[in-house]
């Protein structure tokens, strides 16, 4: 029985919860809510798998204040494996520690075995290379009694000489300068190479100055650059051949302020409550990319010393936690950034552990809740070098859209929440191995046909019990979310109003009561997992927010609809846009010409690593791109109430159509629904 005056707990990054009595082993709380932690030796504190860290603070988001005291104290078996084996500062074995109050509890990623499937792979396109690193093998004179220039400047009158520019400048080299690092490590690598040395020429753009910020001894042909978004449920990193321009590994994570708050205003709040909030996000991100480095250095076999540039999108929140700039002013009106243009520094400023001369160039920001990772999305997408109009929609916590063509682009964001993440929804999860991503309901039986992560066969296929054993059926993600309620929609389970119509319990027992309302039962397995209405509701929420800011592009290009539509990020590359489209997620478009792009942010930030000429490219764009502050405008709100509605009150979707059977419009309660004011269908049966 759950007692509500219990403790609450609350896992991350999963975002599951619930009340457990004091004395409760956290290992055991974790499994009632469905939350994976492994365990081989069965609770004995042996194997040092169930590994979790208390967080302290308080999440007002989540209503919880979580201390050192929320937690019990270190026992016995805890001291044992860390006097055997290694425990980290701060880490706890969940068999052993027990719940002694309010509680955030967080998995870290290296002992996740059902760990969030990081889907943000590089696309492996083509991009023309024109790097800002260069690098010059060169044969220094030795010195000489008779010839007084230093070692430095011997070597600059021979790269001169040889190599006379590094990007068609024919003076430029005369204008070399030599980082600091370097001046005291110059002498000794020139003479260890005898001479033969290879130099490392950083310059980026007309207007810089050439620097010398690497030396190597010999001939040297290995130069890396590191391309990451920075999201603020994942991060991606591609590690890539500077001569090449192939990515040489790839790499990702949750990102780990996620135990701050999902959404990004939890995180502003957090830095608000907390004094030392800004710094304890910032390094945590620091460190989780470091901790990327190291994975795809050692994935590569190559030295962290060969990384001579980096470049980094991210939202504008992420991108000034990232920079460890405050991000409070980015969490009220005007929504203020500190800076939006594009920022050249070195590494180490960041902490980031690579050559110490290595450069990082972050893409620049487009509005205050626009950021660089939409930039990024835009640069690899390009709606300013077509004709056709292109909607470019990253679908995460704070959805970013651009819409437009060479003519005339226009952005906004809109705050779509973490329902799409799973955050929200009573079964929803990240996207793990085990999570439903893919849902089919038979409109007659109305019984489910899914497909889980990790296990390519249906439900009713043979062997798939076997293979989704190994991982079990843990939740729904957010593909399997979007699809779960279209299919509902198209069944006749909701209506066009969202709600869960109880005479349909007389068809099948998955539609069960729920208190005053109705739930579906999606999956009877080891744990049930069922759709609420509070769940349809946080998706109708979600995607109303979407759609409204969509909608306001569109008039404010004065168009009914767009040529093309492009998904782009780690989720809206699983989104299946027949079914995005079926609850009016995105506008009426020709479904084939709807089309996921997968991490375009990770694409723009690896064409500006390979090419200066994209950094100038996407400065220049941002500054002509249109920025739509959607708070400020008037027709949000009834674009808002108006798709709330599935696919939508107002709006006509005859392309979709002539795919899908939409059902007929069903009378609910939604706001002032009437049948008037609803699109006029005709009665239709569902297509097999």
């Amino acid at each position: 029985m759950i007692d509500d005056t219990d403790p609450l707990v609350l896992f991350m990054p999963s975002g599951k919860r619930g009340h457990f009595p004091v004395g409760t082993p956290i290992l055991d709380a974790g499994r009632e809510l469905g939350v994976y932690i492994e365990s081989v030796c069965g609770g004995r504190g042996i194997c040092g798998r169930c590994q979790i860290e208390n967080q302290s603070g308080n999440f007002a988001k989540h209503g919880i204040t979580s201390s050192q005291d929320s937690i019990s104290p270190v026992g016995a078996k805890e001291k044992r494996y860390a006097d055997k084996r290694e425990l980290k500062p701060g880490r706890r074995l969940s068999c052993s520690a027990t719940i002694q109050g309010d509680l955030v509890v967080d998995i870290p990623a290296d002992v996740q075995v059902n760990a969030q499937v990081v889907r943000k792979a590089d696309d492996g396109r083509h991009i023309d290379r024109n790097p800002a690193i260069h690098l010059c093998y060169v044969e220094v004179p030795e010195p000489d009694m008779h010839n007084p220039l230093g070692d430095f400047d011997r070597l600059k009158t021979e790269l001169v000489k040889d190599w006379d520019s590094v990007d068609g400048d024919s003076s430029n080299l005369e204008d070399l300068t030599i980082d600091h690092h370097l001046l005291t490590r110059l002498q000794p690598i020139l003479r260890k190479g005898k001479w033969k040395v290879t130099a490392a020429i950083h310059k980026d753009g007309g207007a810089t100055r050439p620097t010398l910020i690497g030396l190597y001894p010999g001939l040297h042909n290995e130069a890396y650059g590191i391309a990451c978004d920075i999201g603020s449920t994942t991060i991606a990193m591609h590690l890539v051949s500077l001569l090449s321009g192939a990515t040489i590994a790839t790499s990702g994570t949750s990102n780990p302020q996620i135990r701050f708050g999902e959404d990004l205003m939890s995180r502003v709040s957090w830095v608000m409550m907390n004094p030392d909030g800004r710094e304890a996000m910032t390094l945590a991100v620091r460190d989780a990319l470091n901790q990327l480095i190291s994975q795809v250095c050692s994935e590569a076999d190559i030295e962290a010393d060969d990384i001579l540039d980096m470049t980094f999108v991210g939202n504008p929140i992420m991108h000034h936690l990232f920079l460890g700039i405050d991000p409070t002013q980015l969490g009220v009106a005007p929504f203020a950034l500190a800076i939006s243009s594009s920022i050249q520094m070195f590494a180490c400023e960041l902490d980031l552990k690579v050559n110490p001369g290595a450069r990082v160039y972050v893409l620049p920001c487009i509005a205050g809740h626009v950021g660089a990772d939409a930039a990024a999305a835009t640069l690899a997408e390009g709606p300013h070098r077509q004709d056709d109009l292109m909607l470019l929609v990253d679908v995460g916590t704070n959805a970013e859209i651009v819409l437009g063509n060479r003519l005339r682009t226009i952005t906004a964001s809109s705050p779509t929440g973490p329902a799409f993440e799973g955050a929200e929804i009573s079964c929803g999860q990240r996207a793990a191995p085990g999570a439903i991503e893919r849902v089919r309901i038979d409109p007659e039986t109305l019984e489910p046909r899914i497909r889980i992560i990790g296990v390519e066969k249906w439900s009713n296929e043979e062997g798939f019990d076997e293979e989704a054993e190994k991982h079990g059926i843990t939740g729904v993600c957010g593909s399997g979310i979007i699809e779960v309620v279209a299919e509902m929609y198209l069944t006749g389970i909701i209506t066009h109003d969202g709600v869960i119509d109880g005479k349909m319990a007389a068809k099948s027992d998955r539609i069960i009561a729920n208190q005053r309302t109705w739930s579906y039962v999606l999956w009877n397995g080891t744990q049930q997992l069922t759709i609420s209405q509070t769940d349809i509701r946080a998706i109708q929420l979600a995607k109303a927010a979407l759609y409204a800011g969509i909608r306001l592009l569109m008039d404010k290009m004065q168009i009914k609809s767009v040529d093309q539509i492009r998904f782009a990020g780690a989720f809206g590359s699983f989104i299946d846009p027949k079914y995005a489209m079926v609850i009016g997620l995105i506008p009426d478009c020709e479904l084939d010409r709807v089309h996921a792009v997968g991490n375009a942010a990770g694409v723009g930030a690896k064409m500006a690593l390979l090419n200066q000429d994209h950094r100038r490219e996407i400065e220049e764009t941002v500054q002509k791109i249109e920025k739509i502050e959607t708070a400020l405008e008037p027709d949000f709100q009834q674009h808002f109430v108006n798709a709330m509605a599935l696919p939508n009150k107002v709006e006509l979707f005859p392309k979709l159509e002539k795919q899908v059977k939409l059902p007929d419009v069903n009378t609910g309660s939604l706001g002032d629904t009437t049948e008037s004011s609803r699109p006029k269908r005709r009665r239709r049966t569902r297509a097999n």
